[in-house]
């Protein structure tokens, strides 16, 4: 099928729009823009330069998709924005090109960008995620795949979230979070693992007890951090969740969010 353009749209000969693409009114695409086959641009939607979208990607009205980075270290440098397939980027959305030369803001395939979120400069975003309404990710954060953000959740710059992990809404998260697990609060805290999404996803009951058991050796052992990951690699050496899991804690930068005990886990 053709591409279909509302009259009223202003689109850039220089951009690059695929096949059944549709643009709404109003609408402003800049130049260096790459839409995908199948994608549905609606009303009052404006597309900066250096923005690649993939295939069957839906923007809703007022979003704004690579503005330039808010970051005092951005001198012009032709920077992108890359969105995957079947991404949903609802209302009043602004997702910054990133700093520094030839870089991208990267937000893989299949993920819901709910009303008023931000994805700062910089920024990774996997595949499968959720982001609920007026999130915002700092510059250099890492979402992992198939995690959930609550609304009106935070991400501290240079922050790592790992796959599969859920953040409660208003939550603050200041440090790396690991793969699997549960986050909370103001600062967030790990609460447990992410029981019911790891279900929800496929994990069999054995793996997801070997990852509550996993957690439960790292932070709740009373040894040593570094001593207790060095036992857990001799101990599950061939374990590919625990290689995931001790990888993750190994790569953190800003170092890795506390776990405290539940009053239950004290009586215990």
């Amino acid at each position: 099928m053709t591409v279909s353009i509302h009259p009223t749209a202003l689109v850039d000969k220089k951009a690059e729009l695929d096949s059944d693409v549709t643009v709404g009114p109003y609408s402003v695409i800049s130049g260096r823009v790459k839409i995908g086959r199948g994608s549905t641009i609606a009303s009052f939607v404006r597309i900066h330069d250096y923005v690649q979208a993939g295939e069957e990607c839906i923007f809703h009205e007022n979003s704004i998709i690579g503005g330039a980075p808010q970051d005092h270290d951005y001198n012009g440098e032709e920077t992108w924005v890359m969105l995957g397939n079947r991404d949903i980027i609802r209302e009043n959305v602004t997702i910054n090109r990133s700093t520094g030369e030839g870089s991208a803001t990267v937000v893989g395939d299949n993920c819901f960008i709910m009303e008023g979120v931000h994805i700062a400069h910089n920024v990774t975003v996997g595949n499968n995620v959720i982001m609920s309404n007026k999130t915002g990710l700092a510059g250099h954060c890492s979402i992992g795949d198939n995690t959930v953000l609550g609304g009106i959740s935070g991400v501290h710059q240079f922050v790592k979230v790992g796959r599969f992990c859920m953040i409660g809404g208003l939550s603050k998260v200041v440090k790396d979070i690991p793969p699997f697990l549960l986050v909370d609060g103001h600062p967030g805290r790990i609460y447990g693992t992410n029981s019911i999404g790891l279900r929800r996803a496929g994990f069999t009951p054995e793996e997801r007890s070997r990852i509550k058991k996993i957690y439960q050796k790292i932070f709740h052992s009373g040894k040593a951090f570094r001593a207790v990951l060095d036992e857990c690699r001799q101990e599950w050496s061939e374990d590919y969740l625990a290689r995931e899991i001790l990888d993750f804690i190994k790569d953190s930068n800003r170092g890795i969010e506390k776990w405290p005990y539940t009053k239950k886990e004290r009586q215990q």
